[in-house]
């Protein structure tokens, strides 16, 4: 299994419209046959902070999660909404 976690620091004028746009991400990539989880979170003490916190089967899941509708239309949306270059880790699941 493979967990990428991406940081991004969101400009909080774009808050409701990340929001939106993070949900319908999140619930699209959980409905695909690879996903193990996908979620979008926020930081408690700074909001501007939020992870995507994705779990998949696979490299073949990602590859095909990246050229899902959902993705390619949304993902590009977010690069306008940041205030800083976002920041994404991968790992390899290990236990």
């Amino acid at each position: 299994m493979i967990v990428t976690i991406a940081k991004q620091v969101i400009k909080p004028a774009c808050f409701n419209r990340y929001h939106a746009l993070a949900k319908e991400l999140a619930e699209a990539s959980r409905a695909e046959a690879g996903c193990v989880d996908y979620r979008s979170v926020q930081r408690e003490d700074d909001r501007r902070v939020h992870l995507f916190i994705e779990c998949w089967k696979d490299q073949n899941a990602i590859d095909l999660h990246c050229a899902t509708g959902h993705f390619t239309r949304i993902v590009p949306q977010f690069a306008e909404m940041f205030d800083a270059d976002e920041l994404v880790t991968r790992y390899q699941v290990i236990v």
